[in-house]
């Protein structure tokens, strides 16, 4: 944390505050970031992002050269990080970012700093609708609580017929819709097959125009409290409208929807049997938008984690069954936070650690690390995948930031749930 003090927060702050994200992530890795450009000058209407903006999007879009897979940049040469599995880290590899995304972050950059029209609320579909099996259904619902209103889709598979089913609440990354990450995880074609239900939270372009969850306030990483609430409340309106099995409900997300993922599990332990964090952080990571930069680019600290319990309804912190993925070549969240939120687990120190190697059939290595009891009864289990981006790991190219040479991380996360039913947990 030394480097860190260096920095002046205050100008961070100035800077996300301006909608300058891409800036003031080059401030924490110590570049030094130009002075504003005057209103009306040739840089004020045309602005630029700075070349060190690879930890904002590590993701190069699809392209016939990748099959219409989002794929990780080259790294120029730059070395490789360190094997994951040996523990040390002496960085991430930020390759400069690729000509395709100068015009996506330029964008981006002008609607962040409300130089760019967009809708202000509503719920936002990015892709044409999928063809659906018969007897299938993908519906659209609002939720509306205390805490503000979301809308979400649930998936209803063809084979529902009232009988009690696991339900799947998934949570999208920045820039996704329920459309576009379901087509990316392709978890309702596995929720077809397996018969379970699948929702969607989509978050309110009104509340982040790159609909982001916000995992890093404070009001929204507590219970009955901003998103949180909502996503519960999403939850339990489901269990209350459709047969659910209450002793099979879960959660998982992607990125700032992974992060979001380990607060729910955090705050609604109650609620949830299992959860599920693909490129994500842990609860608590940051307390606002300079810590959450911080934490994505160098790992995240518990300072908020520690002074809230985790908030069960009997005021306990029990170990909720936690299976995480993460790429080592991430450079939007750092790997590190993929180790942070296996050692916050609640009760992590009891269980034996096991060491698995594989490969999946499309070439990507992996080390899989169990977490296991003394009945054999492994809660925490962690895919660190050796050359993957920040990306769901063996998604569909029909989706934005998807792996699909990697192990099938909906089915495993699918594998993993099924294993932990709430009375086996009991």
């Amino acid at each position: 944390m030394t480097s860190l003090l260096k920095i002046d927060m205050a100008e961070v702050t100035r800077l996300t505050r301006e909608g300058r994200l891409q800036e003031a992530m080059a401030m924490l890795r110590g570049a030094k970031v130009d002075a504003p450009a005057a209103p009306g000058s040739a840089r004020e209407a045309n602005p630029t992002p700075s070349a060190d903006t690879s930890s904002v999007l590590d993701m190069q879009p699809p392209s016939p050269h990748t099959g219409g897979a989002w794929t990780a940049p080259e790294s120029g040469g730059d070395s490789a990080p360190e094997d994951h599995a040996s523990g040390h880290r002496s960085g991430v590899v930020e390759p400069k970012i690729p000509e395709t995304l100068r015009g996506v972050l330029g964008r981006m950059k002008q609607r962040l700093a409300g130089r760019m029209p967009g809708r202000s609320s509503g719920f936002p579909i990015d892709r044409a609708p999928v063809a659906l099996p018969d007897g299938a259904r993908f519906e659209e619902y609002r939720h509306t609580a205390s805490a503000g209103t979301l809308a979400y889709k649930l998936y209803i598979p063809s084979g529902y017929r009232g009988q009690p089913l696991p339900l799947v609440v998934m949570l999208h990354g920045c820039t996704q819709s329920p459309d576009d990450f379901a087509a990316g995880t392709r978890m309702n074609s596995l929720a077809e097959q397996e018969l379970f239900l699948v929702a969607y939270p989509a978050q309110s372009l009104s509340t982040s125009a790159t609909k982001c969850w916000s995992w890093f306030s404070p009001d929204d990483q507590q219970r009955g409290r901003g998103e949180p609430a909502l996503i519960a409340g999403i939850t339990r309106e489901i269990i209350r409208d459709y047969a659910v099995d209450p002793d099979r409900v879960y959660i998982a997300g992607l990125s700032a929807g992974g992060a979001a993922a380990a607060i729910m599990g955090a705050t609604y332990p109650d609620l949830y049997a299992a959860i599920g964090v693909h490129s994500g952080l842990a609860y608590g990571a940051a307390v606002d938008m300079p810590s959450a930069l911080a934490a994505m680019r160098q790992g995240g600290s518990s300072q908020f984690a520690s002074g809230h319990r985790r908030q069960g309804s009997d005021g306990k912190a029990p170990l909720v069954p936690t299976i995480v993925f993460h790429g080592d070549r991430d450079t939007t969240v750092n790997p590190v936070n993929a180790d942070q939120l296996i050692a916050g687990t609640p009760g992590v120190a009891r269980l034996r650690k096991t060491l698995i190697q594989g490969e999946s059939t499309g070439g990507i290595r992996y080390t899989r690390s169990l977490y296991a009891d003394e009945n054999g009864r492994a809660p925490l289990e962690q895919w660190i995948l050796h050359g993957a981006g920040h990306a769901w790991s063996g998604g569909s190219s029909d989706g934005s930031y998807t792996e699909p040479r990697g192990p099938d991380a909906s089915r495993e996360m699918l594998r993993f749930f099924m294993q932990h039913a709430r009375s086996a947990a009991a």
